[in-house]
Parts: structure tokens; sequence; C-alpha cells
């Protein structure tokens, strides 16, 4: 069985998706996001899913989605913010090497922006991030084996650290 070099969870704005392919390039291994392959999957964006067919459909997608990427991929792999949430996610991510990239609030706005295209966040973003975060955390927390802050922080120097964590592990 294939297996990811490492998973990447947290919130949305953390750069899960930028980390990922900065730590994939410097270990000249694949690079994998599940938020993508949904998309390719369901050929349309993830907006459009929790839409047109509601977020229980595309949590169903999700876990499919993932629970595949995490038993076939072989290079760095990033979840979506809420895969971790979902049960099944979290028995298949027992024995992956889980990093959580946490970030603020001001820094995800920076990067997310709290645009359209985040159907969690549509609604009064900023206190939405902050509760989904607050309702996420332990969870993030609880399967990962390292925590790398992202806050203030460029994306080389996350990959960078992320790396020296592979390595000492």
């Amino acid at each position: 069985m294939v297996s990811p070099v490492v998973v990447l969870i947290g919130p949305p704005g953390a750069g899960k998706s930028s980390v990922g392919a900065a730590v994939a390039a410097r270990l000249g291994v694949p690079f994998a996001d599940c938020d993508a392959q949904i998309e390719e999957r369901e050929g349309r964006s993830i907006s459009d899913i929790f839409i047109d067919s509601g977020e229980p459909y595309f949590r169903e997608v999700e876990r499919a989605v993932t629970g595949q990427a995490l038993g076939e991929h072989a290079g760095v792999l990033a979840l979506g913010g809420g895969a971790p949430m979902d049960p099944q996610v979290q028995e298949a991510l027992a024995g992956h090497r889980v990093i959580f990239l946490d970030v603020g609030i001001a820094d995800a706005a920076k990067r997310v922006g709290f645009d359209t295209s985040r159907p969690l966040l549509a609604v009064n973003p900023r206190s939405t991030w902050v509760a989904l975060m607050n309702a996420r955390r332990p969870t993030y927390e609880r399967l990962a084996g390292h925590r790398v802050e992202t806050a203030g922080r460029t994306v080389p120097e996350i990959a960078a650290e992320i790396v020296t964590l592979l390595d000492a592990t």
C-alpha cells in the first residue's frame, strides 16, 4: 500500500496548498490537494457543490476522495479544512505523519480574502472562521504529530520547518 510522506491539515487560510506544494518540491515528491481533486472529480467548484448539492453531499464526496488519496498518494497531501472532522477520515489518518498548519484570523483573512469561494464563510466570515477554528482546533491538535505556526511567515520558511520535522522523525 502507498502512503503519503506527510498529510497537512488546518483551517482555511493556513496555507495547506501553497506550503504543501513547496514541501513536495523540496522533497522531490508529488503534491495532491484533496479540494482540487474533489473539484476535478465533480467538474465544478466546491462552492457550486455546496450550493447545488448541499454540504452533506460535499462531505460524502470529500470523505471518499480523502480516503482514496490517503491510500494511493505517495507524496505530500493537503486535506480540506473540514475533512479531519469526519470520524472515518480520522480513522484513516491513523498511522500517517500529520502536521497541523496553524494560523490566526488576521493572516487567514489576508490569504483567503473571505470571498464567496469559501461556502462555509459566506455569512459573517470573520466570526464564522473564528467559530470554526475554535470547534476544529482540538481535533487538529489531536490528529497531528506536529503543529507548525504559519502566521507572519513565508511559504519557504514554513516548508523548511516541515522538511526539518520530517527529517527528524
